[in-house]
Formats: C-alpha cells, structure tokens, sequence
C-alpha cells in the first residue's frame, strides 16, 4: 500500500446551518450609514429626488438583515461543507469538465482593472477587453474551423438555444419553416440537444447506438427528410466513443437542407486534433466554463462561444465584437440577426480566463491538453475494468476520448448496491461519482472523466476509493447502501424533484407556497 492507494481518513465537517433568510432578525444590520448632513444634502441633494419614479421601489428589499459576524460564520460553514477541483480529486463529475484553473488567471480577472468595468460604459474607454473578446474569437476561429464566434450566450444549454434560433431563422427566410419542423439527435448526445428543439417547438427524432455504441447510420438514413431543419449531436458522445463517420452523417443531412450543430460542451480531447468544419458542420460552440479554463462551477459563471459558417454569421445575436483597424467597436449591422440572447455580453470573467489560458498555452499546449486528457482517461478505462463489477458497455476493447460511461450493473445483480448507493459511499472518502443523464440507457451507470489536469498518483488514489467500496459491497452491503457516514451529503427523495408543485426556487416563492 502506498499513499496513492490509500484511502484517505476524510470526515467532513458538517454544520446544522439554517438558510441565510432564516438567521434574519430585524433591525440588525453590518453597516450602520452616517445621517447625511444637511451642508452635504443642500449641495449634492438627497440621492433620490433626481432618480425617475419608475425606478424607485415602493418597498424597500426584503432581504436578510444580519450583523457581519453571523453573515461571516455563515458562508464559512457553508464553505465547509462543499467539495470541489481545488480540493479534492474531483474526476468522478462526469460530463461536466472539473480541472484546474490556473489562480493566476483568478486573479486577472479579480483585478480592479477589469472589474470596474461597466458593459454600458462607451466602447473608446472599454478597448483593452474588446480587444480580448475579439482575439478570443480568433482563437477560436482557428481551434473549430468555423469564421465566427459570439459570447452572448450564458452556457451551453443557451447556446444551444441561440443555434436552434438560428435554425429556425434559417429555415423562415428561406421560405421552409413551416416544412423543416424536425430535428434529429442523439440518445447520448447532451440532453439539451434534445430539449432546447422541443422548446421551440420542433418534433426531435433520437437517434439510438448500434453495437458498437455509435449512432446507428441507418437509422439516420431513415430519419432524415424534406422535414429535417438540422441535427445536433454532441461527438464524442457521452460514452466517450467518438464517431469516426460524422462527415457521412453531416453529409447526409445537408444533402436534404438541414443544417448541422455541433455540440462541443465537452471538447477537452480534442483540441488541435480534430475540428467542426473538417466534419462538415455549419455552427458549434465550446463551453469556456468547462474546456477553457473556468472552472464549471455548478451552473456558472458560464459562457457558449457559439460559432457559425460565414454564410449563416448575419444571424448570429447582436452585436459582435469588430475590429476596423483602428478601433474596436459594437456591431449591430446584422439584418437577420436573431436578437439579444442575454443582456450585455455574456459573462466576459469567463470569457478573460479563456483569453489567458489560450495564450499561456499555444497551440501545441492545446494540444498537449488534448493528449493527456485522453491518454489520462484511458489508463483510468483499463483500471476501471480490473475491478469487480465494473464494465464499460458498447466498444469492447476500444479506446475512448475524454471519458466513460461505465456500469456497476454486474455489481449491482452480485450484491443489490446501486450505482447511487456508491456515490453516496464515496464521499464518504473526500470522491465524488456521477452517474447519467435520464433516461438510464446504460444501466447502473457512472460517467468519469479525468481530464488533464489530474496526476497519475490522483487518479491511482481515487480508483483505490472505488476498489474500497465495491470490497465493502461484497463484504457489508448495507453498509454502502446507508451511506454516507462522514458526509454532509444526504440522501435525495426524488419525488418532489420531479413535481413542479413542490419547487422553490426563491425564499419568496417557498413562502408562498408554504403559507408562511
């Protein structure tokens, strides 16, 4: 046994911290603001007579009314009770992207030179980040292929949105809306492929895998029609098994007058080696917040770079960022542009840490990336498969990319733990284990991805926590199936998750329901 395989002794600690609303008491404050003096009030006014009615509240925010101390305490236990890249190994998040980020780039975009800036200020004060934003999108120019990049939209999910928008705008100018009214994915594409087609209306048509794991291509040939708008589809799927005839399935789609989107949120083995438009793609985007350096911070700050084909680019939302030689500028000047997708223009922390991650790493250290992601997540696939248990179904034998679904379903019928039984048993240990998207298509499922960012040792030391686990499985069930034990995590009942009557999303909101 070595440090590497030894299961650390973790113990999270773990508070009985109520929600900030509810440590509220009224009239205390963490700032007790001087009266204005009358001298002061008569020459620079009372703050609020110059202000437009409409833009004064009738009342004041209900917000929580703490002294700084309990607001101190408060975050801090929060903050204890969490676990995240900087902390633990944190391969175990699935398709979401967990490494490192450089705390330099942290702090460039901490610096009061950029976080004094406002997006309203006039572009000639605001030069320095414009030009950022419009070297970023040459950068990415290069990285997909594509001829040019927007970063409105606020995640991958939104930018998926924006693509469907332009599908959709497409279409309508070109007189087929009303005809294109479908759009085929993937069933291990990202579940938003999916979603954000249904949302605006259209039928989605879900392409299932062969034996092999991959798209079956006949399937396709079925599929796709006078009626198809596009296809989305995210390659590598999130197997990991990367599709090897995506331009025969790019070409058959725009053979009939659909447009092809290129799903990308997950691109972390792939750059510099493949790109979008070599497969035949008209757009794409790339999460800055996951393959770019920000870490992905469970839902934000978010940015999709989204990108388009030359002839598709006056549909993008507005403005893009331009350069006249001179100057950098806003422009508006795209007669089929979509609209705003976002207010302002994105989340430009993101979209800075990606500017810098890029130029501290060039081209061949893209690359590189690439290269020991998956050379990373392939000595984890070998690993994986040594334990009892474990398979990674479809592809038998074959490499993968950046990640895999694997299943403990051989586990499961030897001993009934459950692939959620061990996410809970794992952080038990300081790990954490993600299992799928719904629906379940591989059974039992669990999704690691170790990107680059991970040594041999830290990934030597969270297979030692799955060997610990599946050994307890066979030893002592119920002691996996009553985790965790030293965890601040607790089991989740699923029922009110998947009814809408029961959701909160606000204090306001649980108030209301709640009759309180």
């Amino acid at each position: 046994m070595t440090k590497n395989t030894k299961v650390k002794n973790f113990h999270q600690a773990k508070w009985d911290e109520p929600i900030i609303f509810e440590l509220s008491t009224k009239g205390e404050r963490g700032i007790l603001f001087p009266e204005i003096e009358k001298e002061i009030e008569a020459i620079v006014g009372d703050g609020f007579s110059k202000l437009p009615k409409q833009m004064i509240r009738k009342q004041a925010p209900q917000l929580p009314e703490l002294a700084q101390k309990q607001v101190l305490k408060h975050y801090l236990r929060i903050s204890q009770q969490t676990l995240g890249a900087d902390l633990n190994v944190d391969i175990g998040q699935g398709t979401c992207t967990m490494k490192y980020s450089p705390k330099i780039n942290e702090r460039f975009a901490g610096s009061p030179k950029f976080t004094a800036l406002h997006p309203a200020q006039d572009e000639s004060t605001v030069q320095g980040i414009l030009e950022i934003i419009y070297k970023l999108d040459l950068f990415l120019r290069e990285i997909s292929g594509l001829d040019k990049f927007t970063f409105q939209p606020g995640g991958g999910g939104q930018a998926i949105f924006a693509m469907v928008s332009i599908i959709e705008a497409y279409h309508a100018t070109n007189n087929e809306g009303e005809q294109r009214d479908e759009i085929i994915s993937t069933m291990f594409s990202h579940p938003s492929d999916a979603a954000a087609p249904t949302v605006k209306g259209y039928k989605v048509i879900n392409i299932y895998p062969n034996e092999d794991g991959l798209p079956d291509i006949e399937a396709l040939k079925k599929a796709v029609s006078k009626r198809t708008a596009a296809l989305l589809i995210t390659n590598p799927e999130d197997t990991g098994i990367f599709n090897p005839k995506i331009k025969e399935f790019t070409d058959m789609v725009h053979k009939v007058g659909g447009l092809c989107g290129y799903d990308q949120a997950n691109a972390n083995g792939l750059l510099g080696i493949t790109r979008a438009k070599e497969a035949g793609f008209d757009m794409c985007f790339f999460n800055l917040h996951k393959t770019f350096s920000s870490p992905h911070g469970c839902g934000g700050p978010a940015t999709g770079a989204l990108g388009v084909k030359e002839e598709i680019s006056d549909f993008l939302p507005v403005p893009l960022v331009e350069f006249d030689g001179k100057k950098y500028y806003f422009n508006y000047d795209l007669p089929k542009s979509i609209g705003k997708v976002r207010a302002f223009y994105g989340a430009v922390p993101a979209i800075l840490k990606a500017y810098s991650w890029i130029m501290s790493l060039g081209s061949e250290g893209l690359k590189e990336v690439s290269r020991i992601a998956v050379l990373n997540n392939n000595y984890l696939l070998k690993k994986v498969l040594e334990i009892p248990g474990a398979s990674a179904p479809y592809a038998k034998g074959r490499h993968r990319i950046e990640q895999v679904r694997y299943s403990w379903e051989d586990l499961y019928n030897d001993t009934g733990v459950t692939t959620e039984d061990i996410t809970y048993r794992m952080v038990d240990f300081g790990f954490h284990m993600w299992s799928s998207h719904h629906p379940f298509i591989v059974p039992q499922p669990f999704t690691l991805e170790p990107t680059e960012a991970y040594s041999k040792a830290e990934m030597d030391e969270y297979l030692a926590g799955l060997r610990r686990v599946v050994k307890e499985a066979h030893e002592n069930p119920e002691l996996v199936k009553s985790a965790p034990h030293r965890s601040v995590v607790h089991k989740i009942d699923h029922e009110p998750l998947d009814n809408p009557a029961k959701w909160a999303i606000t204090w306001r909101a649980y108030l209301k329901k709640n009759k309180k």
